[in-house]
């Protein structure tokens, strides 16, 4: 009998040949958009959105404006719509975009290293009175935001911020934003190096130039030789902090990866000395990196820090040195801890030269159009043609003799502008809010003033530096998880089963001495009107508990959730 042949085995069925999509990520060869924001940045630059701008959106208002351009490419230039008014905190993650927009936008005025002439505010400060019904806030990354800007204004905003050396190129959006710097570069007395060669020569090669204008998402950046470390080095996605090398002299520590928001990390160090002449070049190869590898399909993961907590400080370094720089880098030491506990140049401080510099806190960064003027205005009528904005929402006049400084301070004290504040109006920060926001929930400006006047008038013996930050959402533009006492706006219960405007605390964070996130104490909840009362009874109770020299943090740290509650 024959025997019976073997039926063949049946082929496995063909898989449809699939498109492995990644990260995103350009270097390994993913450039087809993952989602809508890559596609509109793929579809048209940024930086053109310009031309439109100025030739049709100006002239034919903002009916005319394009969707991608309104909520998208616009920000390359600095401009956002804001809030519409009357919308409460419980329709912000509701609403579509175009139900949240008013028809006016915020505008920001880019100012790298904070640095600006007399000239330079008081045109700010005009263009704040004529466009921006006196708006001008002072950020705490050292910007001025106008808002009620309209459209068929921005060509000669521009033209008249332009004329004096100030643009708002790339001041949003997926780009190099401003470069933040020590706002007493090149003046201080105790200054290891001056980085202000280092900002400037950025500026000129990567500012506006297409090959860094699409980037996975923003991109911030800090210089500084100052031994404060006074610009929040560690929640940068990169930065350069003065040191100095036992061989090699002063030059900078390199530090990349951090930034805060709903993911906070803490930048990391990779261990590489920098001289100044070599800032940009290094600067260039860590922000071609991040173009080049970052995450562009998720947006809550196309961040710098993100790439860095994966790759870990070695591999980035080696990727660096390897593939952009095609050099090593000096191994270097850390920075020394700064001796002061405030690092925002507040009061009256002499300079390497003999004369001296004078900073002043206005109210949570919050000023205006006509104060700015006043403000270059006195600067001048004492000998000074310079200003500088810090990170810490507060202000610095340069170059002021000696015998001008009493006059001086009484005129800012005059304009309620304080040289000697008190440790709240010194340490209160807020972001936007609601006023102007539309990712805010809750107010913060005001809500930051009169809780400054709340403590001052509730503690007035108390001394301690101490950091407040008011955030309107979770995204911590006011740096909550950094500060002492750090409040996270959102909706919550009061007494009466009501929703009101309320603050998840975070406490006990810090940058600098020990950098860290706050505490957050289960269920911590304040409601807005319970605000003072809360703080008064935490900080009281840090006062009766706390050890000889003990930080805020530090007490917050280890104090028990009953006295943080």
């Amino acid at each position: 009998m024959a025997a019976t042949p073997e039926k063949p085995t049946p082929a496995a069925p063909r898989r449809k040949a699939g498109r492995h999509r990644g990260e995103g990520q350009w270097a390994r060869g993913h450039f087809t958009p993952l989602n809508g924001n890559e596609q509109f940045k793929k579809d048209d630059d940024g930086l053109n959105v310009r031309t439109r701008i100025e030739t049709i959106y100006s002239k034919a208002g903002f009916d005319s404006i394009d969707p991608n351009d309104l909520r998208g490419r616009m920000r390359w230039w600095g401009l956002y719509t804001q809030r519409k008014p009357g919308i409460d905190g419980g329709k912000t993650a509701v609403l579509a975009p175009e139900e949240l927009d008013d028809e006016f936008f915020m505008l920001r005025v880019r100012i790298d290293g904070g640095r600006l002439t007399t000239r330079q505010l008081r045109v700010v400060g005009e263009i704040s009175e004529e466009f921006a019904r006196g708006t001008a806030d002072i950020t705490d990354r050292q910007n001025i935001q106008y808002h009620w800007i309209r459209v068929e204004d921005v060509p000669e905003i521009w033209r008249r911020l332009e004329e004096v050396g100030l643009s708002t190129t790339e001041a949003c959006g997926d780009t190099p934003r401003v470069i933040i710097g020590s706002p007493v570069a090149g003046i201080a007395e105790d200054e290891i190096v001056d980085g202000t060669p280092a900002i400037e020569e950025i500026h000129r090669r990567v500012i506006g130039n297409s090959e860094f204008s699409n980037l996975p998402r923003k991109f911030k950046a800090a210089v500084s030789g100052s031994p404060l470390l006074d610009v929040a080095h560690e929640i940068n996605d990169v930065a350069f902090v003065g040191v100095e090398h036992p061989e090699h002299g002063p030059g900078f520590d390199l530090w990349v990866g951090g930034g805060l928001s709903t993911n906070p990390k803490i930048g990391v160090r990779l261990g590489a000395w920098v001289p100044l002449d070599e800032v940009p070049d290094v600067f260039t190869g860590v922000i071609s990196i991040f173009r080049d590898y970052g995450y562009r399909r998720l947006r809550n993961r196309a961040r710098l820090k993100f790439l860095v907590a994966d790759w870990g400080a070695e591999k980035f370094r080696r990727v660096l040195e390897d593939e952009y720089l095609k050099r090593g880098l000096v191994d270097g030491p850390a920075p020394a801890q700064p001796v002061q506990r405030w690092r925002d140049h507040v009061g009256v401080h002499r300079q390497k030269d003999g004369r001296f510099y004078v900073g002043f806190a206005p109210r949570v960064g919050r000023v205006d159009g006509a104060t700015l003027t006043k403000i270059a205005e006195v600067a001048e009528a004492h000998g000074s043609g310079r200003v500088r904005t810090t990170v810490e929402q507060k202000m610095v006049i340069l170059d002021v003799e000696e015998a001008q400084v009493p006059s001086l301070v009484a005129a800012l004290e005059a304009l309620d502008l304080r040289v000697n504040p008190s440790p709240f109006r010194r340490g209160t920060m807020a972001c936007t809010g609601i006023e102007f926001c539309k990712l805010a929930i809750v107010e913060t400006k005001a809500r930051g003033s009169s809780l400054i006047d709340e403590l001052e008038r509730r503690l007035p013996d108390f001394d301690e530096p101490v950091t407040i930050n008011l955030n309107g959402c979770p995204n911590a533009c006011a740096r909550i998880q950094v500060a002492d006492i750090g409040l996270k706006g959102q909706l919550v219960l009061d007494d009466e089963g009501r929703q009101v405007e309320g603050y998840q605390v975070h406490l006990g964070g810090a940058l600098g001495l020990e950098a860290g996130f706050g505490r957050k104490v289960r269920g911590l909840k304040v409601t807005s009107a319970e605000l003072p009362d809360y703080i008064e009874r935490v900080l009281t109770r840090y006062r009766a508990e706390r050890e000889d020299g003990e930080r805020f943090a530090t007490w917050a740290a280890r104090a028990s959730e009953e006295a943080l509650s």
